[in-house]
């Protein structure tokens, strides 16, 4: 009885020693590679901030990448006012690390949204928002990129819109983070329905609402307003509402609608 007694505590023992030793090793691993996959999410980040903006060559390595993305101003937007902000307002040393969908769920950094006002279905939304400004040798504004987020079928979307110097145009769109279904709304990662993106017009003439449409069946070629409108994913109805919803809710008054006319102007 003795020796069964004994032998169980030695395995107890061998156990116990195992699984420190084993998250020891764990936990070392995890630090030694969060490094890397910080530079790798934030690679990602840039590359899908790039094929938005129409700027990817095909086949870019990472150090293209990083070179094409360097040309990017990198800012932090007050959505309420439109007006730019310093990083240490919201506790960061460079505006690369602010994240603004962590700063969502922070009560102090964000704002509920009323239901009858959440078109993107997100809850809440951040005071402040990161933006990717693009200009040429004389600073005349070339393309500005938006972070865009919203609800779909079964999933949030997470991407970004690219809009033309003028601040209303679409040169891109595309989401590099969702989970909708494979072979329909999953669809949004399409090149060929994303192609259909450039060229389309955010506001109409009094500059005031967006106007972007899924068009259920197509957009025809002679239809009213087609500027404004784009083919619906077939098959995937709740996905292409949620991205219309999102895409509307982003560019409108408590998106980046403020922000996009204090552009349009050169007051910022």
């Amino acid at each position: 009885m003795a020796k069964a007694k004994e032998s169980v505590f030695r395995t107890v023992v061998v156990a116990l020693v195992l699984s420190v030793v084993f998250s020891v090793v764990v936990s070392t691993a995890a630090v030694a590679l969060r490094p890397a996959q910080i530079k790798n999410q934030n690679l990602n980040i840039k590359t899908n901030i790039l094929a938005a903006a129409d700027m990817l060559p095909a086949g870019a390595s990472s150090q293209q990448i990083e070179d094409l993305f360097s040309k990017f101003e990198v800012k932090l937007v007050d959505l309420d006012s439109g007006e730019y902000v310093q990083p240490d307002a919201v506790g960061v040393n460079d505006p690369m690390k602010y994240d603004m969908y962590k700063a969502a769920s922070n009560p102090k950094l964000s704002i509920d949204i009323p239901q009858d006002q959440d078109k993107a279905g997100i809850g809440r939304r951040p005071n402040v928002a990161k933006v990717f400004v693009l200009r040429d040798d004389s600073g005349e504004l070339k393309k500005v990129v938006l972070p865009i987020s919203g609800y779909g079928l079964w999933s949030t979307l997470y991407g970004f819109v690219s809009l033309r110097g003028d601040a209303n145009t679409i040169e891109g769109l595309g989401f590099y983070q969702q989970g909708e279904t494979p072979g329909l709304g999953g669809e949004v990662d399409n090149p060929r329905w994303k192609a259909q993106w450039q060229g389309k017009v955010v506001y109409g003439e009094d500059m005031t609402e967006p106007e972007i449409r899924l068009v259920k069946g197509g957009v025809s070629a002679d239809a009213k307003g087609k500027e404004h409108k784009v083919d619906a994913l077939s098959g995937a109805t709740l996905t292409s509402r949620g991205v219309e919803n999102l895409v509307n809710y982003w560019l409108g008054d408590r998106g980046f609608a403020t922000y996009l006319k204090h552009l349009r102007q050169g007051e910022v």
